[in-house]
């Protein structure tokens, strides 16, 4: 069972769909005894990065997907759940932290004349084009981003995509079974769908 984490954030129900269209068993979960469980966590995130850390907090789920991260069991985190991933960012004002699973800041688009936030679809270089993540895309795919915001992991061998906009930045980065994606997979239509199936698939192998 894959766990979608519902903390209130929005677009889980097309997260939910497309990984039910690729053969996953997703339940969604908004306590910590729904982990109890699960073979995985999938972590959505629609707006600002300290109200996601917020709702997580609020729903005492904090703690639980913390010991989740250091565990090293299958995780993907996607765009402000991406975020979370990392130590913090200049979104949250107060100095809300992430969770530090990779070192990094998020940081926002500063590039004179462009347009914030990025929405629309960019093209993926894969510094690791054979990581369990991208098997079976072709060079170059094109993904659905929305954001103004995007990590600067500080360890480039985490970075497992980058892409365009104004700036180089790391569109996903990854260590072991832990992933994050800044842009939508679900919104990413064929590949987007396949990067979700090669998360199933990477779930389903540590059961074997």
């Amino acid at each position: 069972m894959i766990a979608l984490i519902d903390y209130g954030s929005g677009n889980i129900r097309s997260v939910h769909k497309a990984l039910q269209h690729e053969g996953a068993d997703v339940q969604l979960i908004g306590t910590p005894e729904g982990l109890a469980h699960a073979e995985a966590v999938v972590l959505p995130g629609v707006g600002a990065f300290a109200d996601c850390v917020k709702g997580i907090q609020v729903r005492g789920l904090w703690e639980p997907l913390q010991q989740w991260l250091q565990s090293g069991r299958p995780f993907l985190g996607i765009c402000v759940g991406y975020q979370m991933l990392f130590e913090g960012s200049e979104e949250a004002p107060n100095g809300e932290a992430g969770f530090g699973f990779f070192k990094g800041q998020v940081k926002r688009f500063t590039t004179p004349g462009l347009k914030v936030p990025q929405i629309g679809w960019n093209s993926l270089e894969f510094p690791q084009p054979d990581h369990w993540l991208w098997q079976g895309l072709p060079a170059n795919p094109h993904v659905f981003f929305v954001h103004s915001y995007f990590p600067a992991p500080a360890e480039n061998s985490e970075v497992a995509a980058t892409s365009e906009y104004g700036e180089v930045f790391a569109a996903a980065a990854t260590r072991g079974n832990v992933a994050g994606t800044q842009f939508h997979p679900e919104k990413s239509q064929k590949v987007g769908l396949r990067i979700l199936r090669n998360f199933v698939e990477r779930v389903n192998a540590q059961r074997e």
